[in-house]
């Protein structure tokens, strides 16, 4: 039921934030229709003429109800509302008053309705209802925008960027809904200080609660004005962070047949935040620093500040994709491609595209244990596994997911495959990694040449971000920039029980590391090397710019990643690229 959901709304302990109604628009009736569940929902503001009674009703009743039973209902809650007061007065109140009656009907098209016609018939959008109680007459206003859920964050740092932590709506039109942001030292005067779905706040702002009024609207209707206040006041920023260093390099976007490539893993909430991550694998990093309401804002602010056409994205939580990448990636032009890892793991992969740079073709998202066995391309790959079964059974329960979103240039129209992985983690796992990176480039193949049979007039190139788990020196670099790698690589020995012996992988395509190999691009105080590339085809595509990566000392300033400056154990890798056919 509607006040059901509205109780959810409220009382949210993960949000620990409210939203309240402004009933100054009240004098309508605004109802929904639920076609799925042959319902409407109907919300309206009774206040009688002495003020003693002020109250917000709501109902969700069945369409297939008679009007009788629909306005019974209506007038049983009124006369409860009404004689509660009544009985509240002050005993030594000589007045008796009796029991209030309640004058409650319908119109339609300015006729009275039958109390036995069904609600359907009576709430449709092209008719004109009014709703009528005692004198008073309600536009009833049939499927209006309205605010299901409204939400800001429990914390806020000043000069970084904020947003709802929820905001869920029906009817309504995003881009034309108003948002208007207030801050207050006491929660009574309240001084407007921004518009629009995110708000900077400033140093001023420190030790002040801020509120968010939005308001509903479509091209037809303008809904009810809802509220939601922050639980906790703004909090002072960590100061510079290295990231903002990085951010001079990227300023400006790109222009004509360049691109901006992000690949960075974000860290997920369920690797981070845990009593054994703050005692043991993080104990130099406050614990505040780690919850993902803190993180999370150093990683917006640093992803908004790449200007990128392009982020590719691991460790991503469902709820960070749902509640924040979607909403605030979309408010600044761009669309979110999401596909989450097998199982009961709830992070995955996030590609992130300008619009403005880029349209989507295709996108597609498979685990790789799963395709591994039904895709004929992988078919050698399958029998190499399938030699042992303490292999295959490995390679099998890994829930590794990969991801290929294809993209048409807006200025060129050339198209661009982009890859994006997380490779599996563990220290004796080089093998099942080389596999996996086998799969990876065998599907990109297989896209590629899909693109070529169906576009053969555009030109087609590819890029592979990620984080491979992979340093350098080991097999998969070697396969993806030379091309090959032998039976005889060690990777293939990283585990004796499981060790792979006369196979060997091959892929036809000339990969480059945008980045290179810098010396870390994970960096925790148990290890630190270069896990994450950017590759890209070196025959169709130039790299023009690399942002460079924060220094040694900046990585030491506070032991290691995370920390209060740095959101996760990874760095961004951030590179320009440009068509060479484009010259």
């Amino acid at each position: 039921m509607l006040m059901k959901i509205l109780r959810t709304a409220v009382n949210v302990p993960l949000l620990r934030s409210r939203h309240t109604y402004n009933s100054s628009k009240m004098d309508k009736v605004y109802l929904r229709l639920i076609p799925e569940t042959e319902q409407f929902d109907i919300t309206f503001q009774y206040r009688n003429a002495d003020k003693r009674v002020d109250r917000q009703f709501n109902f969700c009743r069945k369409l297939s109800e008679s009007v009788g039973t629909f306005l019974g209902r209506v007038t049983t809650n009124l006369e409860k509302a009404l004689n509660k007061k009544k009985s509240n007065k002050k005993k030594d109140d000589a007045a008796v008053e009796s029991n209030i009656p309640i004058v409650v009907s319908l119109m339609l098209n300015g006729n009275e309705v039958c109390q036995e016609v069904e609600c359907r018939s009576v709430f449709q959008e092209d008719n004109r209802v009014v709703f009528k109680l005692f004198d008073v007459n309600y536009d009833v206003i049939i499927n209006s925008p309205f605010v299901n859920r409204l939400a800001l964050p429990q914390s806020t740092l000043a000069n970084f960027i904020v947003y709802p932590s929820a905001f869920e709506t029906t009817y309504t039109d995003k881009a034309l809904t108003s948002f208007e942001w207030y801050k207050s030292s006491d929660k009574k005067e309240w001084i407007k200080v921004g518009e629009g779905f995110t708000y900077e706040p400033t140093n001023n702002e420190i030790d002040h609660f801020l509120k968010l009024k939005c308001t509903p609207r479509n091209e037809k209707h303008e809904g009810l004005t809802v509220e939601a206040l922050m639980g906790s006041t703004v909090s002072a920023s960590p100061g510079t962070c290295p990231f903002e260093t990085r951010h001079m390099f990227t300023k400006e976007r790109t222009i004509n047949n360049e691109f901006r490539v992000v690949s960075y893993n974000i860290l997920a909430d369920l690797y981070c935040d845990s009593d054994f991550t703050r005692t043991v694998l993080h104990p130099y990093c406050p614990a505040y620093a780690l919850t993902l309401d803190y993180r999370k804002q150093l990683v917006m602010k640093e992803l908004i500040g790449y200007n990128a056409d392009i982020i590719c994205l691991q460790e991503v939580d469902t709820k960070v994709c749902n509640y924040d990448l979607r909403p605030l990636f979309g408010s600044l032009g761009y669309t979110v491609h999401f596909t989450r890892k097998g199982g009961d793991v709830n992070e995955g992969l996030a590609c992130i595209y300008n619009e403005r740079k880029f349209r989507l073709v295709k996108e597609n998202g498979v685990i790789l244990s799963k395709v591994l066995k039904v895709s004929a391309v992988l078919s050698d790959i399958l029998a190499c596994a399938s030699s042992k079964s303490n292999l295959l059974e490995r390679l099998s329960e890994r829930q590794n997911a990969f991801q290929v979103t294809v993209l048409e240039s807006v200025e060129t129209g050339n198209l661009l495959v982009v890859g994006n992985t997380h490779l599996y983690f563990h220290p004796d796992a080089d093998h099942i990694r080389l596999l996996q990176a086998g799969m990876c480039i065998r599907l990109l193949e297989e896209t590629m040449k899909e693109l070529s049979d169906k576009y053969s007039d555009k030109l087609i190139s590819t890029i592979f971000c990620g984080d491979f788990n992979s340093v350098p020196e080991c097999g998969i670099f070697k396969l993806y920039t030379t091309g090959s790698v032998g039976s005889d690589c060690v990777d293939w020995r990283s585990n004796e029980n499981e060790a792979i012996s006369g196979f060997s992988l091959e892929q036809p395509m000339k990969f480059g590391s945008a980045c290179g190999t810098p010396k870390y691009t994970n960096y925790t105080s148990g290890f630190a090397d270069c896990l994450d590339y950017i590759f890209y085809d070196t025959d169709k595509l130039d790299v023009t710019q690399v942002v460079p990566l924060p220094s040694n000392e900046e990585l030491m300033a506070n032991t290691a990643l995370p920390s209060i400056v740095f959101p996760s154990d990874h760095l961004a890798q951030v590179a320009d690229l440009k068509w060479i056919a484009c010259n």
